[in-house]
């Protein structure tokens, strides 16, 4: 059986760290962001974690 391709649209997405944590981008900062306060907005530009079950999907489509 051929080996399994990596995903490229999801390697583009996500960030893997040393201990397979996998990081996302946080949503929603495109526009309409003048309205919110700033807490919301500085909450938007750290990156967040993906959850467990998702984080478990994704590491066996990058095969790591």
């Amino acid at each position: 059986m051929p080996k399994l391709k990596t995903k490229k649209a999801l390697v583009k997405k996500i960030k893997i760290t040393k201990n397979k944590k996998v990081i996302r981008r946080s949503t929603g900062q495109n526009h309409y962001n003048s309205k919110e306060n700033g807490k919301a907005g500085r909450d938007k530009r750290g990156d967040k974690r993906l959850f467990k079950a998702d984080e478990k999907n994704v590491l066996k489509r990058m095969q790591v």
